[in-house]
């Protein structure tokens, strides 16, 4: 199993959604985040007094997967997610050892 990160810009979260459910994946956690990469940040005018904006908002969307689609799944994400700008955001893919299913008491590929 694999437990596939995504942090991406926020209005491509829906679409993303999609993406995945198309592969037939079920669940996925979102969270809203704030971060910074390369591109640092930028300023901002409030009131007539300018200021710099070092984090920016993002999503972070996780999804634990069977092996068999995980790259399948990343690249659809990855796909989807890309606006060609910066700050389009981050992948990764990290190997699952376990999961359970808290309801029915399932482990494994089974729980996902």
């Amino acid at each position: 199993m694999k437990l596939i990160t995504a942090v991406i810009k926020p209005f491509k979260v829906d679409e993303v959604r999609q993406a995945v459910a198309d592969i037939g994946i079920q669940g996925v956690t979102v969270t809203e985040v704030h971060g910074y990469g390369s591109g640092v940040g930028h300023t901002e005018i409030y009131r007539g007094a300018e200021y710099g904006v070092e984090f920016l908002p993002k999503a972070k969307i996780e999804l634990a997967v069977d092996d068999s689609i995980a790259e399948q799944v990343m690249e659809a994400v990855c796909n989807v997610a890309r606006t060609g700008k910066p700050g389009d955001g981050k992948v990764w893919v990290v190997e699952l050892e376990q999961a359970l299913r808290v309801r029915t008491g399932e482990t494994g590929p089974d729980a996902i």
